[in-house]
């Protein structure tokens, strides 16, 4: 148990890479295709959710695109059998020139070494997001 524990959380740091890289082809790498993301954002009490890897590539270059120079550092990562945990601050600037900076965390849910679901939380600062 102990190794697939170290497998995962070097998974999760490499993903963390890949969104810091902003490479959507390597990101897309770790998810199953029936993939779900909940962005921490939305119009639903689950935030915005995104189905699938076509939707979810979509969602993310949205995210890429209103704040270019998004980074996720600070970060650490745990596991407890098909689940993860990543803690993270988020900074960026938004097209505008705001600054954000939050910290938040993305609940993992893995299926034979592929992410299934990703659901994201964040801070809510004032004045900010």
């Amino acid at each position: 148990m102990v190794q697939q524990r170290s497998v995962f959380v070097e998974t999760l740091k490499a993903i963390a890479d890949a969104f810091n890289a902003h490479d959507l082809d390597a990101i897309m790498e770790f998810f199953a295709d029936d993939y779900s993301f909940d962005m921490p954002r939305g119009r639903e009490s689950w935030g915005q959710r995104f189905t699938g890897k076509a939707a979810v590539r979509e969602g993310l270059a949205t995210r890429f695109k209103g704040l270019p120079d998004v980074h996720y550092g600070d970060d650490r990562h745990w596991v407890s059998g098909d689940m993860g945990v990543s803690e993270w601050l988020l900074t960026g600037t938004a097209p505008d020139g705001r600054r954000v900076r939050v910290r938040g965390c993305d609940l993992w849910e893995f299926r034979d070494g592929k992410v299934v679901r990703k659901d994201s939380y964040w801070k809510i600062v004032e004045g900010s997001v």
